[in-house]
């Protein structure tokens, strides 16, 4: 049997214990492995120290590192369970907690960072269940009843039921009265990662009418489905959707993407890796948009970056960086190496007008594509190119740009066996290298360094 391609935690709403994971896992194949995790005061787990979206969080990320081998991994978030997965990730991203490789989040009908819009008499009907302790049975059917589009089957129903009767009555009301309520939005900002929102069109408050306008700003990327006759408890009412959801994120933004090996990953993960580089490798390490739109050049141009990086720097088929995206994106953000001589136009005005006389003269065939590169960068004349060193000059950069954006990514640093990333701990015991002689590595860096095979793999010289 072959290892799973992806793992999911799946993280469930309120009165919903680990179980709500099932039918969705049921629903994927075998290339993903969903792990549910119990949030505080659901199924059976403590109580958490206080009321606060990170108390939930830092208990997910428990259940999440005892679980990471180094994988690829996705977040389902649902309902309270998706703010939670929300914060987790920009946690995760942040690089402050010991955990690597967040691809993507899928969230059902899930609260949002800011105050959940939840109408104030449906707050206190829900407050009022717990006054004298647990839900009872009829309560705890109500909640159930009050929350799908159509009735589900006998036994999925009592499973519920008994989920939300088991809830703690104190995680209940915090998530009410704090959780619910807690704004997060100035502290997650905006998050650069894939994002699939489903909800179904007879939910109150979170369903696929409100999702939009609650979310989009958090997730740039996000893309919402909307499911006819369903309720909020979607991972009961339609697993199959929601499966499907999590698959077409996996294939269409993280498939293609390239992977980290796994002990390179663990490496990053693990407190050898401060937190700064931690950040920035796990922001190098998302998936690129495939629908990505150019912010600094326009589509002709990001289409002949492409065609350029591609003959530059060749991928492995199946795992390949979009480096032209991150070019433009680097020069919208002023991420440039910040030298320009005197009177020379900006990054982006010097990419798009070199730009626009490749454009002039670019062939369509691979070999003469090469010939003009080999042209260009001796600074020999060129039809159709008044300025052949300048030209030069300028390619140049766009040479060094489009390698230093792939050499920068987690999954290049580990091809080519650099692992100095993880060398600037403050504590001595974890810091630096123990030898630095040639063809040694420590005990802490990855196996395959040193090893002659994988240094032929990424096309090293060996002894």
């Amino acid at each position: 049997m072959t290892a799973p391609e992806c793992t999911v935690f799946f993280l469930p709403g309120l009165g919903l214990d680990a179980a709500a994971a099932a039918p969705v896992a049921a629903a994927l194949d075998d290339r993903f492995r969903v792990v549910p995790v119990e949030l505080p005061g659901h199924g059976g787990a403590p109580d958490a120290d206080d009321g606060s979206v990170d108390a939930q969080v830092d208990a997910a990320l428990t259940k999440i590192q005892a679980h990471l081998q180094g994988e690829r991994w996705l977040l389902c978030g649902h309902s309270m369970g998706g703010k939670v997965a929300t914060r987790l990730a920009a946690r995760a991203l942040a690089g402050g907690v010991p955990v690597f490789g967040l691809m993507g989040v899928v969230l059902l009908a899930p609260s949002p960072p800011g105050p959940e819009p939840m109408p104030d008499e449906k707050r206190e009907q829900m407050r009022s269940w717990i006054e004298r302790g647990p839900i009872g049975e009829a309560d705890a059917r109500t909640f159930v009843h009050d929350n799908v589009g159509a009735p589900l089957s006998m036994a999925d129903e009592d499973r519920l039921v008994a989920s939300v009767r088991a809830t703690s009555p104190l995680a209940w009301a915090r998530w009410l009265e704090e959780g619910s309520l807690e704004d997060l939005r100035e502290g997650i900002g905006a998050l650069d990662l894939p994002c699939i929102v489903v909800a179904g069109d007879q939910d109150e408050a979170l369903g696929a009418a409100a999702q939009p306008q609650l979310l989009s700003g958090v997730y740039p990327r996000a893309r919402f489905r909307t499911l006819s006759s369903a309720g909020h408890l979607l991972s009961y009412e339609r697993a199959g959707a929601v499966a499907e959801a999590i698959v077409d994120l996996w294939s269409e933004a993280c498939l293609q993407a390239a992977a980290v090996p796994d002990a390179w990953a663990r490496l990053i993960a693990s407190e050898r890796t401060v937190a700064r580089a931690r950040r920035a490798l796990a922001a190098r390490a998302v998936p690129d948009d495939p629908h990505y739109e150019p912010r600094v050049l326009d589509d002709p141009h990001l289409q002949l970056l492409r065609e350029i990086a591609a003959r530059l720097v060749p991928q492995p088929e199946g795992s390949t960086l979009d480096l032209a995206a991150r070019v433009d994106a680097t020069l919208a953000t002023g991420g440039g190496d910040g030298w320009r001589p005197a009177g020379a136009p900006t990054d982006g005005e010097a990419y798009r007008r070199g730009l626009d006389v490749l454009r002039h003269v670019w062939p369509s065939e691979s070999h003469a594509q090469d010939t003009l590169i080999a042209a260009v960068i001796a600074g020999e004349p060129v039809a159709g190119v008044t300025d052949p060193d300048g030209m030069r000059r300028w390619f140049e950069d766009v040479r060094f740009d489009l390698a230093r954006v792939w050499l920068i990514h987690p999954a290049s640093l580990a091809r080519i066996g650099y692992s100095g990333f993880a060398t600037g701990s403050a504590d001595p015991a974890t810091a630096g290298y123990a030898s630095l002689a040639a063809g040694s590595r420590d005990d802490w860096e990855p196996a395959e360094l040193g090893d002659d095979a994988a240094r032929t793999r990424i096309g090293a010289p060996t002894e």
